[in-house]
């Protein structure tokens, strides 16, 4: 049962107390708190620690295994200039499905004990605490599990030459993915894009959320309609 009236103790983990809010969730989790120190998410420390990733693990850990796919493609016949195109392909379809997990999963609205507690985990945790260094990129155990059913329908819809490089393209797409945005939070770009891209997902986060869902690229906020103005009189959720 959600309680009434409902009031997080920051002090405390966190996970398991926001499913209370209920209705409440949605207008909570949109009211972030800037501050580099991110809260507890677990009493368990296992738990907890799991939930930690420095950034650096991201590229560290994956970029030898989309080498190693890139390597296994070649091995089986793939020239270089089909392997690059290809390569680009996947990174151009990773920049899709990074739009649209962050417009159509991350940022459903819940209001269920279990379904804010699943929401804070996936993206709502980062809307509350957007300077969280060790909660921006995604944990490496979970980001080898979800590999499974991606690399099971890559073969589907590939030949066994081309189904390497296609997922080892979409993998170097989500290394680039969290490895920006780590840098768009933490990173003080000066000039061109770096700084653009910054302001543009900053405004998502602090003017309108409902809007900007792109992270690499503005492209299919304008291909599907989400690019938010240029000036915005008021915060929108």
């Amino acid at each position: 049962m959600v309680a009434q009236n409902f009031v997080v103790d920051l002090n405390k983990a966190l996970v398991f107390q926001v499913g209370h809010l209920g209705e409440a969730y949605q207008e909570w989790v949109h009211q972030p708190i800037v501050g580099k120190e991110g809260p507890r998410f677990f009493d368990n420390e296992v738990l907890e620690f799991l939930t930690r990733t420095v950034w650096w693990a991201v590229p560290v850990i994956w970029l030898p295994v989309v080498c190693w796919l890139g390597y296994s493609s070649v091995q089986m016949g793939l020239t270089c200039p089909h392997l690059a195109l290809l390569a680009v392909l996947g990174i151009f379809v990773w920049t899709f499905l990074e739009y649209t997990l962050h417009r159509f999963l991350f940022h459903i609205e819940t209001k269920t004990y279990w379904g804010n507690t699943i929401h804070y985990l996936l993206h709502g945790c980062h809307h509350k605490h957007p300077m969280d260094g060790l909660r921006l990129v995604f944990p490496p155990a979970a980001t080898a599990i979800l590999l499974i059913p991606f690399w099971n329908l890559v073969k589907l819809i590939a030949t066994p030459s081309t189904a390497p490089v296609l997922l080892g393209g979409g993998l170097l797409g989500y290394v680039m993915y969290d490895c920006t945005h780590y840098y768009l939070h933490h990173g003080q770009p000066k000039i061109g894009v770096p700084q653009n891209l910054k302001k543009y997902h900053l405004n998502h986060h602090f003017r309108v959320q409902n809007k900007g869902f792109g992270i690499t690229s503005s492209l299919w906020d304008k291909v599907f309609g989400t690019l938010p103005p240029s000036k915005v009189g008021a915060k929108s959720m």
